[in-house]
């Protein structure tokens, strides 16, 4: 049941409407323009607002800018299920991901929301007037805003810091140390000897791309990931998009490409022994007879206890295969002046050293968040349906899956909170929040992954329960019974702002 208090009266909104808004979105990457055209579409009259740190529309798509740079996951289930993507590759590139982000936000009118070069610092939310006060730096100057809600769609890790591991020796490296959340414009790779530390989508994306014009790269992992090709000469597309009108075609293929993720991740679950003899013996056919897939591409956990690496059409084994690419499995000794030292004791020169290391987790893009002047510790709070947090008013937060792409949820999540809104200004309520009572709940990590950047940062996202909408699942199929099937009043309180309130 619900807690509704209906003690006060609601109020119409602050006075001055130049300055307060519905709603603020915070970001306008995927998930922030997904959001602003789901909560426009149930609710036509939101006064809403998006504030972006960059200089552009894209998020990740516009941060991220190293050669080679692409969707780890298919590109239908990424693109927006209101906007079709009508581009034929599987895995798509990140400037035409980042253009279609752009194309989206134009067309529906949701660029003219968007405040650019906005860098949020906190969010204050005060119970006397039922309002959030988004504080924001802009060329060195502060500025405010007021909101009823907040939408955080500021994705899940550090923008400013990635991560690099404290490598001995690395000041006597006298080539070129880059990160590929850092890459610079300017870096000429042509004939340079490249050393790539890393296993993950980043390093298995970029490293084809080196290959091209680099004169030779070595992928350099501690321990092996899965790799997987997948096809970009589509056959069933096509007759799809023949035969149907775009937005029908592209549910269509949509539906298929997540029921395609959502059975292998399922049935590599269920029988992990198979699941791993089936993917080293995919690797295995794209790579020369005695080649030693044991060694290189045989993880020591099982399929999706971590992110499976994709890549397009067997890119990376081809140049594996051709000796532009050399994998080796080993471990860091030190770092001098000309290359990599192993533990091991063969010695890897290099020209450029790439630190393919990983990302440093921060929720809600490190937002300070403070309720009537006390600080919300996210790690401290549940979340509730995947996007709510415990005792926190009028805020959410949208964050994708970890096993299929980051839309399937994103857009979910959009939804659901339109829905709250709609309820919300339908029954005149100013704030709601969930709300745990009484009931003892354990706690358990918000993501099911043993990927290095999860399990070094254990505190910092908020936790899940265990069960009912408490607990956050990695199942599309399961989430989207719940999600046409939920009670919007379970466990959450509403209310309206104080009759005083009425005048700001």
């Amino acid at each position: 049941m619900s807690e509704i208090d209906t003690s006060v009266s609601p109020v119409d909104e602050p006075g001055d409407r130049d300055d307060f808004y519905d709603v603020i979105i915070l970001g306008a990457g995927l998930s922030g323009i997904d959001a602003a055209y789901r909560l426009t579409q149930d609710n036509p009259t939101l006064r809403y607002l998006i504030l972006e740190r960059r200089e552009r529309v894209g998020g990740t798509w516009d941060l991220f800018r190293y050669p080679g740079i692409r969707s780890d996951s298919d590109i239908f289930t990424l693109s927006f299920p209101f906007e079709p993507w009508r581009r034929p590759e599987a895995l798509a590139q990140g400037a035409d991901i980042r253009n279609y982000v752009e194309h989206t936000a134009e067309k529906y009118g949701i660029a003219d929301h968007i405040r650019f070069g906005q860098h949020v610092t906190a969010a204050d939310w005060d119970s006397s007037t039922d309002t959030w006060t988004i504080s924001a730096t802009a060329d060195d100057a502060s500025r405010s805003y007021r909101t009823r809600f907040v939408y955080f769609a500021t994705g899940y890790y550090d923008y400013d810091d990635p991560y690099t591991p404290q490598f001995a020796g690395i000041d006597d490296f006298t080539g070129t140390v880059v990160h590929p959340q850092q890459w610079p414009d300017d870096l000429d790779h042509t004939g340079k000897n490249i050393v790539v530390i890393g296993s993950g989508a980043t390093a298995v994306s970029l490293i084809p791309s080196l290959a091209k014009s680099a004169g030779h790269v070595t992928m350099l992992q501690r321990s092996p990931s899965y790799i997987v090709s997948m096809s970009q000469a589509q056959k069933l597309n096509p007759l799809i998009r023949k035969l149907l009108p775009p937005k029908a075609a592209h549910q269509v293929i949509r539906t298929r490409y997540a029921a395609q993720t959502a059975a292998m991740v399922h049935a590599l679950h269920r029988f992990p022994k198979i699941g791993r003899k089936l993917l080293t013996s995919g690797v295995r056919k794209e790579l020369p007879d005695n080649y030693p897939v044991e060694v290189h591409f045989n993880p020591s956990y099982d399929p999706w206890d971590q992110r499976m690496c994709m890549v397009p059409d067997a890119d990376l084994f081809e140049q594996i295969s051709a000796g532009s690419v050399e994998m080796v499995t080993d471990h860091i000794d030190r770092i001098d002046t000309t290359g990599v030292a192993l533990k091991s004791g063969r010695h890897l020169d290099a020209d450029v050293i790439v630190t393919a290391t990983g990302l440093n987790l921060q929720a809600f893009g490190g937002v300070r968040i403070r309720v009537d002047d006390a600080e919300v510790k996210p790690h401290d709070r549940f979340v509730f349906k995947s996007h709510l947090l415990e005792d926190v008013p009028n805020l959410a937060w949208s964050v994708g899956y970890t096993n299929a792409s980051w839309t399937l949820r994103a857009d979910m999540t959009a939804r659901a909170v339109a829905k709250l809104l709609h309820y919300m200004r339908s029954h005149g309520y100013t704030h709601a929040y969930p709300h745990l009572g009484e009931v003892s709940m354990p706690s358990q990590p918000l993501w099911d992954l043993k990927a290095g950047y999860v399990l070094r940062a254990p505190d910092a996202l908020p936790k899940s329960g265990t069960h009912g909408y408490w607990k956050v699942r990695h199942n599309y199929y399961r989430d989207a019974i719940d999600h046409h099937t939920d009670d919007i009043e379970k466990s959450m309180v509403f209310g309206h702002v104080p009759v005083r309130a009425r005048s700001l």
